[in-house]
């Protein structure tokens, strides 16, 4: 295992490199100059010309290459070139708010498809699992910004149970009071997605002679499920929540932004609208870094859910 976890972590190198040079050259080669986006359409050449020289844009692209990279290995990714702000310290700060959001939604949206998908998989074919998957096939056609237009109106202006928007600096307070509707909301629209998908991956398991055999020998139904079915079908689960994990730690912009909720997702938006590079690029590695780490925790999981999966 220790072999195996040091192998993986120094083939991330090549692959982080590979990301750093592909995203310094679409930003460099391929994207507007910032410094005219930033001076505005009444900016002179001479203005101009001053805010490339402060950001360092004249400097030889060999150089900028070496300063993002040297930024990236010692964590500091400078300033912000909209608002000024330390970009480590605007991570920091968003991040709460995206986390106080999203892992419910990831919490719940797996708790409850779970048991959902379990029980229509064991009743394949009958009236309910048809309801309950012509439902969920209605639901999961219904984009989730008429979820928001429509939760908006009637919980928050009608009913007036949640605020439609809004956030504090009180996790506790924002959890009771203003993060229930957008969970509630993106719950509602990712259950249906996960139930049709873990039905898919218990109805394959049911049908697997260890099933049959368990049942022969006397097994009750809730000992077949739970305890072989289930458990040989958490392979394709963990590599479904795993993929889903990299969104619980940047956000969702969507919710982000019409729910008022200060966090990576809504800043993301923010810094693509204003053309905020630094910004923009922090997010990237952050997100791929992010990503490769929870690929190595999904595998080393996978062993530890199963002992029949060879780590190599």
């Amino acid at each position: 295992m220790t072999a195996y976890l040091i192998r993986r972590l120094w083939q991330m190198i090549p692959t982080l490199a590979g990301v750093i040079l592909l995203v310094f050259l679409l930003f460099k080669f391929f994207g507007g100059d910032p410094a005219e986006i930033l001076g505005g359409m009444n900016a002179t050449p001479g203005q101009i010309d001053a805010i490339r020289q402060q950001l360092g844009l004249n400097d030889p692209w060999y150089i900028q290459l070496w300063i993002f990279v040297k930024q990236i290995v010692t964590f500091d990714w400078g300033r912000s070139w909209a608002t000024n702000e330390s970009v480590v310290h605007l991570f920091a700060t968003r991040l709460p708010a995206t986390l106080t959001v999203m892992l419910p939604i990831l919490i719940l949206d797996t708790l409850l498809a779970l048991p959902i998908a379990m029980w229509v998989a064991y009743r394949r074919g009958s009236i309910s699992d048809r309801t309950i998957m012509a439902a969920a096939t209605v639901a999961l056609s219904v984009s989730f910004l008429v979820y928001i237009i429509i939760g908006q109106y009637l919980f928050g202006f009608r009913l007036g149970w949640f605020p439609v928007q809004g956030w504090s600096d009180s996790v506790l307070r924002n959890l009771v009071v203003y993060a229930p509707l957008p969970v509630l909301l993106a719950v509602t629209a990712g259950v249906a997605p996960q139930t049709r998908l873990y039905r898919s991956f218990f109805l394959d398991e049911l049908g697997h002679d260890y099933v049959r055999t368990a049942r022969a020998k006397g097994m009750s139904e809730g000992t077949v499920l739970f305890r072989h079915v289930l458990r040989n079908a958490a392979i394709p689960i963990l590599t479904n929540v795993s993929m889903a994990l990299p969104g619980v730690f940047v956000g969702a912009f969507l919710i982000e932004v019409f729910f008022s909720i200060p966090g990576l997702g809504r800043e993301a938006l923010l810094a693509v609208n204003r053309s905020d590079y630094p910004v923009i690029q922090a997010f990237t590695v952050y997100l791929a870094v992010l990503t490769m780490l929870i690929n190595l925790v999904t595998d080393v999981l996978y062993k530890l859910t199963d002992p029949r999966v060879v780590l190599k």
